[in-house]
């Protein structure tokens, strides 16, 4: 999709934290930050991807499932 470096960075960094957690390093926020990215918009994204993978894992615990329109 075409989309700017910075955004690129942004989810780069949050999909690391999301599926490599033990693996985050100071350089992956560095990389974000270098994209353009600001410690507050880090902090936030964080917070968002922090609460959906939450979110995700307990509702995959739970056995939830999406209703049918039926």
């Amino acid at each position: 999709a075409p989309i700017s470096e910075r955004l690129r960075a942004m989810l780069a960094f949050l999909e690391k934290m999301t599926l490599h957690p033990s693996e985050l390093r100071a350089a992956d926020a560095d990389a974000a930050r270098n994209a353009g990215c600001t410690p507050d918009e880090i902090r936030d994204a964080i917070y968002v991807c922090a609460a959906f993978n939450a979110i995700d894992r307990i509702a995959d615990t739970m056995g939830f499932r999406l209703q049918d329109d039926r």
